[in-house]
């Protein structure tokens, strides 16, 4: 049984499967954002296009944002404007990095393995946010890299239910839900091993139908 406190209502016109991830992913996007005050004229970029990025990306966009994705590789500037981005930025071009640098007011870090946080503190305006989101382990940090401009180090605390229940309105109101992949409960180890292989655009949900 589920206790009342713990359910959400779900507007009308989403879809259920596709909203299901915004329950986690969703807010785990939408606090940082909120958080930051991000709107009409605000610069975001978000590291890293999976389950994670690919809903920061519409979040963003539709609080009426200017959104870069930040990616190892150009191969995904087909999905980075599907999905409401204006700009990729390939952060192994060290000329593209430099360019950039000044540039965004939050960055959503979803990249989920270790990695140096120093080039994405470079690219923050004045008092820029960098969330890190994807990696919620111990991380080396060079303060010098916040000290110059004076930034920011934040992450999420999954919002509450508050800011869910304000996330799911904001859903229905622009039609966001997360892009998936509805698979039957029984394909769960296929879910897994292609997890493992990344091969995954952008969410797997499982419909448990089949356990009836």
């Amino acid at each position: 049984m589920l206790r009342e406190k713990f359910a959400y209502r779900l507007p009308a016109g989403l879809d259920p499967a596709g909203a299901a991830p915004l329950m986690c992913a969703g807010i785990t996007m939408w606090e940082p954002l909120r958080e930051a005050g991000i709107g009409s004229g605000s610069r975001v970029a978000t590291a890293g296009l999976g389950g994670l990025g690919h809903l920061g990306v519409k979040l963003a966009a539709a609080l009426g944002a200017e959104v870069t994705v930040l990616s190892r590789t150009p191969g995904k500037a087909d999905d980075t404007r599907k999905l409401g981005a204006t700009d990729l930025l390939v952060t192994t071009d060290d000329a593209q990095l430099a360019r950039a640098a000044g540039r965004f007011d939050l960055i959503l870090d979803t990249v989920s393995g270790p990695h140096d946080l120093s080039p994405l503190l470079r690219l923050l305006t004045l008092e820029g946010t960098l969330s890190v989101l994807g990696f919620p382990m111990q991380t080396p940090v060079n303060l010098m890299e916040l000290s110059f401009g004076r930034k920011k180090l934040s992450s999420s605390g999954t919002g509450g239910t508050r800011h869910t229940a304000e996330l799911l309105s904001f859903a229905a109101e622009h039609g966001i839900t997360a892009d998936i992949e509805l698979l039957p409960s029984a394909q769960i180890q296929q879910a897994f091993d292609r997890l493992e292989r990344g091969d995954v655009r952008y969410r797997f949900v499982l419909d448990l139908a089949d356990l009836d």
